[in-house]
């Protein structure tokens, strides 16, 4: 186990460090210049060329990048160009709107997932798993914008029953947390039915169903502890997907997260905005995905560390 952990974090910072040798170089190579976005317009080019030096921008790539990676390693993600304020300070203040989301779209496509799977494998073969699978299908292929504003259009706009945007009650994140939820309930829909198909077809269950025992005594005490136990290792790999597509949600709805701060700072060039969410989004989900790999054999014996 020790000997594993030690490759993974290994394997972890090494792939952060790709990560932001990769992003850097992007936003070397953009066409967009964020020194005329901070001088404006009318700046002289002694101007340009005076704030270009004070911020280091006139220095060739590698060394602009071993003084970020330098100053990385002692915890200091940079100074926004736009706002003048330290990256740190900014991805604090609105990481913990984002891991609301976050938590709240898990706890709904858990909800979703799980509910929809259970039933297409009780009545696997029936007009309603076919019905619960295609339904799986649209909601893992369509756009997370598009479910968005189709949400908000049905039950903001029409029904009035939740605000437009915002951030602060519970009201607020219901709808967000549903939009992101969507995609993950259609891959939990269809794990959830092959695992607990799976589980229905072993000795034990045909045991169970021999004893006269009551079929929602099979399926809800024998049949779902089991099936469910391989989904739940799954839950870590999430927070990646989550990062993908939380820029997206929180424009729509006006979230006050990190996607949003990286919305903005891309508009404006904000490059140490956009290099600081960058790495913050990629430890997330190299954490989550070590977090699924570690716990996953503590929740299913099945599943060995290699």
């Amino acid at each position: 186990m020790i000997a594993y952990l030690g490759r993974r974090v290994i394997q972890s910072v090494l792939i952060l460090l790709g990560v932001s040798l990769i992003t850097f170089a992007l936003l070397y190579l953009l066409p967009a210049d964020p020194v005329r976005q901070i001088a404006g317009r009318s700046a002289t080019p002694e101007t340009v060329e005076n704030i270009r030096r004070q911020l280091g921008l006139d220095q060739p790539f590698f060394i602009q990048y071993w003084h970020y990676l330098t100053s990385l390693l002692s915890g200091d993600l940079g100074r926004s160009y736009i706002q003048r304020s330290e990256v740190t300070e900014l991805i604090v203040s609105r990481l913990p709107a984002s891991l609301l989301l976050m938590v709240g779209a898990i706890l709904c496509e858990l909800a979703i997932g799980l509910t929809m799977g259970l039933l297409a494998a009780v009545r696997r073969g029936t007009a309603t798993d076919q019905t619960l699978m295609v339904a799986s299908f649209v909601g893992v292929s369509a756009p997370q914008f598009v479910v968005g504003l189709l949400l908000l259009y049905v039950f903001a706009v029409q029904l009035g029953w939740f605000p437009i945007g915002g951030y602060g009650t519970w009201r607020h994140l219901v709808l967000p947390s549903l939009t992101m939820g969507i995609l993950g309930a259609g891959w939990y829909a269809r794990m959830m039915r092959s695992s607990m198909i799976d589980v229905l077809r072993q000795d034990y269950m045909r045991t169970a169903r021999a004893k006269g025992l009551a079929r929602g005594a099979i399926i809800f005490r024998h049949a779902l502890p089991n099936a469910i136990l391989p989904v739940i290792a799954m839950i870590g790999i999430d927070i990646g997907i989550f990062m993908g597509g939380i820029v997206v949600v929180e424009s729509v709805f006006g979230w006050p997260g990190i996607g949003q701060l990286a919305w903005q700072a891309i508009q404006r060039v904000d490059i140490p905005i956009i290099m600081g969410v960058t790495l913050v989004s990629a430890f997330a989900i190299v954490l989550g995905n070590l977090l699924a790999d570690t716990v996953a054999p503590f929740i299913d014996p099945r599943i060995k560390l290699r």
